[in-house]
């Protein structure tokens, strides 16, 4: 890999402990963040620690979240603050013979950087069209247009992706191998957060029909599928 296609490997971002499942290219890493809607977001504040969970996005290397114009997490980011977003899938449950065997399977990116407040209503504008449009397709042509009040209680903050590493763990049961010979149950049980089924607003007016860019929200599809898809309809594969 070169230094374009994966992120520089430092002391804040390199994995320790099982450093084979470390991953540091771009593809990897973007392909965990992508996956997903929420993240959590650790930043200090007055030498106490704070961890947020919100939706965020993201454009190349730079990622976006929002919030009320209101919040104290935001508002202490307006001149900058290091600050470390994480997004982690769960994607089974792994039963060995013996406890310490016992694990995850899982995906999890890490991310650092320094977070800024974007000021300037126009791109706030666009930044908060481009999160509609991240997460469902197409919704933005059909929506009324955002008020300058309703901007103006909105608080983006953005964060260009200075250093990231992903952990992903696929290997499923993995005991000690005199332990597979013990007549002691072993399984993998694997976890997806699913789509339901459509709940319209029960106000909704007669005759409005289904959008066709929800046409990935179909019951029982995977979130982190639909996600996906839904990014690349929006940025292709950038």
């Amino acid at each position: 890999m070169t230094e374009t296609t994966s992120f520089p490997v430092t002391e804040r971002n390199k994995v320790r402990r099982l450093h084979e499942r470390g991953r540091y290219d771009r593809e990897s890493v973007y392909a965990i963040l992508d996956a997903a809607m929420l993240c959590h977001i650790a930043y200090i504040i007055d030498g106490q620690p704070y961890c947020t969970p919100t939706a965020f996005w993201r454009e190349g290397d730079k990622l976006y979240w929002h919030g009320s114009s209101a919040s104290r997490m935001l508002r202490v980011q307006k001149p900058g603050l290091p600050v470390c977003l994480t997004v982690t899938h769960l994607d089974s449950l792994v039963l060995a013979r013996c406890g310490f065997n016992h694990s995850v399977d899982y995906r999890s990116a890490m991310c650092f950087g320094s977070a800024h407040i974007i000021e300037d209503l126009d791109e706030k504008a666009k930044a908060l069209d481009l999160m509609i449009e991240r997460f469902y397709p197409g919704r933005n042509a059909t929506l009324r247009p955002s008020t300058t009040q309703e901007l103006k209680a909105t608080m983006v903050i953005g964060m260009e992706i200075e250093e990231a590493s992903g952990k992903i763990r696929s290997k499923g049961v993995g005991d000690e191998e005199e332990d597979y010979a013990l007549p002691i149950y072993a399984a993998r049980f694997p976890v997806t957060q699913v789509i339901g089924a459509a709940e319209p607003c029960p106000r909704l007016l007669p005759g409005v029909p289904f959008p066709p860019g929800l046409a990935g929200f179909t019951p029982g599809r995977r979130l982190d599928e639909v996600m996906t898809e839904s990014y690349k309809t929006t940025y292709g594969d950038n």
